[in-house]
């Protein structure tokens, strides 16, 4: 009998363990789930395409932003879509094909001027030091007075195209003075290169590709005092009117990938080197004078109307007026996510 007992003692004592053990982590599970275990968002990350040229040091605050979860802090996700130029990242943006894309300056004076509704909702980059002109030695290019008369390769209706035009101006010559063929930038080092063209006006990392490959048979005349680069983000006035809380996050992630890129030098020289074509010496020590801060400058809005006027007294439109470029110009963006830095005058 005392047996018996024993064994039955035994085993209610095992049943009353388990059952203890099963509600006990079963609690635990619940006190997880419901206060310790960060919550799982049920809203999906809302993507954002954005149309542009990887390869160039202005997009280092995009890299930068993606690369270390600033927009995905936002609750975006980026989708990067490559471009050679600004000039057809903005057609991908006209197109639908990218809600968002990176242009220098020139491209948004031609939207106004062809009157499509387009907006720069921040600049992201400023540098006198990207632009400038390859030219071959042994056609007779030593100095930059040498380009008269010689057939100069460029992309026209970019920033190139209007950096040539104010080089040679400085020269004291005109457009008339050389042969323009018109090239798309890739196109450029085998062009000069082949010898198709004595000199070709671009922008950075063609300039290095170039100067690579024509070695000392080479000579770069860089546009500093030309030409300024104004690297911003556009959109469509539709999209950015309808999705006014999403441009705000793309210009806080991007706000703190500037930041990253100028207080972190050498890491982001890095990050934005990471799989790319082109590492230079020429671009780690220009690196200093870069500048990258989100900001809409009065500077933006002057230079797109003496471009205006450049572009018209050319013959490069039909168009007769400079634009009221206030209206290429979102600034409620930037004057929510940081109003300091919009100085335009509205």
């Amino acid at each position: 009998m005392t047996g018996i007992r024993l064994r039955q003692f035994s085993y209610k004592s095992i049943l009353i363990w388990l059952a203890c053990l099963f509600f006990g982590g079963l609690f635990l599970s619940l006190i997880y789930v419901w206060f310790i275990r960060p919550p799982v968002s049920k809203t999906p990350l809302e993507q954002v395409i954005i149309a542009t040229n990887t390869e160039y040091v202005g997009t280092c605050s995009i890299t930068a932003a993606r690369e270390k979860g600033y927009f995905a802090k936002e609750g975006i996700v980026v989708l990067i879509q490559s471009h050679s130029s600004g000039k057809a990242a903005m057609e991908a943006v006209v197109q639908g094909q990218a809600h968002l894309g990176t242009v220098a300056d020139i491209p948004v004076m031609f939207a106004g001027l062809d009157q499509r509704p387009v907006a720069a909702i921040a600049t992201i980059f400023k540098t006198d030091k990207d632009h400038g002109i390859v030219g071959r030695r042994d056609r007779g290019i030593l100095q930059p007075a040498d380009l008269k008369g010689k057939r100069v390769g460029v992309t026209l209706s970019t920033s190139s195209h209007f950096t040539l035009s104010a080089f040679l101006n400085r020269q004291k010559l005109s457009v008339k003075d050389v042969t323009m063929i018109n090239y798309k930038p890739e196109e450029f080092a085998d062009a000069i290169e082949r010898g198709e063209v004595d000199a070709v006006a671009s922008w950075e990392p063609f300039l290095n590709t170039m100067m690579t490959r024509l070695g000392d048979n080479g000579v770069v005349f860089y546009g500093k005092d030309v030409y300024e680069s104004l690297y911003n983000v556009v959109g469509m006035r539709s999209y950015i009117s309808a999705e006014p809380e999403t441009i705000n996050k793309v210009l806080r992630a991007l706000d703190q990938g500037s930041n990253y890129c100028n207080e972190m030098p050498d890491a982001a020289r890095v990050l934005h080197e990471a799989g790319k074509k082109t590492n230079t010496k020429e671009q780690r020590a220009a690196w200093a004078t870069y500048r990258f801060e989100i900001e809409l400058d009065q500077g933006l809005l002057l230079a797109l109307e003496d471009q205006a006027r450049w572009a018209i007294k050319n013959k490069l439109t039909n168009k007769t007026e400079v634009p009221n470029y206030l209206d290429y110009i979102y600034l409620d963006g930037m004057e929510k996510v940081k109003p300091s830095a919009v100085t335009i005058i509205h």
